[in-house]
């Protein structure tokens, strides 16, 4: 089952349909001295650009992905990509309340990244709440996870700022942007955490 991918409108950025029309811009956010995403998976080029959204358009017609493209409102340009991956929905045996449920039960925040100018501004912490408002508020979710590569402190950092719990290391969890089988850093957040996790976040975006 797929889900119709919605547009997440905020006050810096937009989260747009990520579509086969956005390789260029895409491979344009993403130019600029690579070392920044040496743990993430980031297109090069326009072909890398085209076959990164191929794959995320598969992933979201099997059921299991909601990709997004990230544009400043300031301007209308691209600035990086993310988006639901990871998407589950449990097994509720018939006669349970959940039973016919139609939203996801659990998902992941993944594949983000941003353009050099986005760094350091309040563009993760506006996207990453309007991710959260909707798996949370929409889909009513039971938890959100977050990986990262346990390499990338950078990441660690910024997950924790917005709120996510450290659960563990995951050995050997998943391929890393260098090819190797990586340790990942495993956060997550639970419904009855997001009151509070979504008002620390509106503070900080308040603060500027």
């Amino acid at each position: 089952m797929s889900y119709k991918t919605p547009l997440l409108q905020g006050k810096q950025v937009r989260l747009e349909p990520l579509v086969l029309g956005h390789a260029d811009a895409l491979a344009a956010a993403a130019e600029g001295d690579r070392e920044l995403y040496c743990w993430s998976p980031v297109p090069l080029g326009k072909t890398e650009a085209a076959q990164y959204i191929e794959e995320a358009l598969a992933a979201k017609e099997a059921g299991t992905a909601m990709p997004f493209t990230v544009v400043r409102e300031s301007d209308g340009s691209t600035i990086g990509s993310t988006r639901f991956c990871y998407i589950e929905r449990w097994s509720w045996p018939p006669g349970h309340a959940l039973h016919k449920r139609a939203t996801p039960d659990a998902c992941e925040i993944g594949y983000t990244w941003y353009a050099h100018s986005a760094i350091r501004t309040a563009v993760n912490t506006e996207s990453k709440l309007l991710m959260l408002t909707y798996a949370f508020e929409t889909w009513e979710v039971f938890r959100v996870c977050l990986h990262t590569d346990v390499r990338n402190e950078r990441s660690r950092a910024a997950i924790e700022r917005i709120g996510g719990r450290f659960e563990g290391i995951l050995r050997a969890h998943r391929m890393a942007a260098d090819y190797i089988a990586r340790d990942s850093a495993r956060y997550s957040i639970v419904a009855a955490e997001w009151p509070v996790v979504k008002q620390k976040l509106v503070e900080r975006l308040s603060r500027g």
